[in-house]
């Protein structure tokens, strides 16, 4: 089940992946990761933009052919349509990726509603749903996706333990947990994974979270450095979300950074920072993914991917190396964002 990689400490080609160690474990994960959750959906297929599956899968196979090992799902995209489209896109490449995918959340189409259960006998149905729809026979990485308040950490500790002792789970974290959560949880068993959220409009993260989960010996994954679309580079004032897609509350994880109030002013900001990448003969989304990779802290920044174009564009983040004098400048352009002030903590009930 093990991976070879090209270490990160060897030059590398321009334009060639580049790899950094993940947390205390044997596993070396390329600094870009692809994340499945634009090509999933959250409840349904097509509430985080449309996406063609033939698209999709093609995106994918050119993210490996162009060094991305690591792939983020989970049951919660689409109900499980990320796991099932990544699983047929890896067909014959299993070996060649780590797959990160998580469990504790469902959408139950009946009440309509979210379901939170991280006990024991949900994680191991939850899991052997997954292996099915990803069509392998272990994961590489198993998260719960958000803190459930109904169950005792031990519960949920013991089903990880019961997954890595049979082999269907090699590593085990948690996604969106508190920094004391994540101290509790690690009580009953070893934690190798944090999955939080982190890009230059949001930096929670920054002072606590992201020292101390590294000092614990943590891998810490990033996810939304493009900021959900934010900092894409596709956006302009006139955008407008259909009702379906979440970003249409305008709400990002506890911050109010897509509201009627503050969406325009923070396109605004974007023009800005689109205008330094250009100065440098690169885009905004380079920028976006260079900023969180330039700390060292993070392990690998996923990225949500739906085109082979996307992919190669995201890619060449890794030969950009920002400077000093960059990040004054990028800091100097942020004093003009709105609504990056928020909850202290990620809002994940609602998405």
């Amino acid at each position: 089940m093990g991976v070879k990689f090209i270490s990160s400490i060897f030059p590398t080609r321009e334009g060639e992946m580049k790899y950094r160690k993940f947390g205390k474990t044997d596993l070396t994960v390329s600094e870009i990761g692809f994340g499945m959750w634009p090509i999933g959906g959250t409840i349904k297929v097509g509430d985080y933009g449309v996406v063609d599956q033939s698209e999709a899968i093609n995106a994918i196979h050119r993210a490996m052919d162009l060094g991305i090992t690591l792939f983020d799902t989970a049951p919660a995209y689409g109900d499980g349509h990320g796991e099932e489209v990544l699983g047929e896109a890896l067909v014959g490449n299993r070996d060649a990726s780590i797959i990160t995918t998580k469990c504790a959340v469902r959408w139950d189409h009946d009440i309509k509603s979210w379901i939170t259960d991280s006990s024991k006998e949900s994680i191991l149905a939850s899991v052997e749903k997954s292996l099915s729809r990803l069509r392998t026979d272990y994961l590489d990485i198993l998260l719960i996706h958000v803190p459930d308040p109904n169950v005792v950490p031990s519960d949920a500790m013991a089903g990880f333990d019961s997954l890595q002792k049979s082999g269907k789970v090699r590593f085990v974290g948690v996604s969106n947990f508190y920094l004391d959560q994540v101290r509790e949880y690690s009580n009953f068993g070893t934690l190798h994974a944090q999955q939080v959220g982190y890009n230059i409009f949001d930096r929670r993260i920054e002072d606590e979270m992201l020292p101390q989960c590294v000092d614990m010996g943590l891998g810490v994954m990033t996810y939304g450095a493009l900021c959900h679309g934010l900092l894409s580079g596709a956006w302009t004032a006139a955008t407008k979300f259909p009702d379906e897609d979440w970003r249409s509350k305008g709400d990002v994880f506890g911050l109010p950074l897509l509201t009627q109030e503050n969406f325009a002013k923070n396109i605004r900001v974007t023009e800005l920072l689109r205008g330094f990448a250009k100065e440098s003969n690169h885009t905004l989304a380079q920028l976006a993914l260079t900023w969180v990779l330039h700390n060292k802290k993070v392990s690998v920044a996923l990225a949500g991917m739906r085109s082979a174009v996307e992919v190669e564009e995201n890619v060449k983040a890794v030969d950009w190396q920002l400077s000093s004098a960059d990040m004054s400048t990028i800091a100097e352009i942020m004093k003009n964002a709105a609504g990056t002030q928020g909850s202290t903590h990620y809002v994940v009930n609602e998405h």
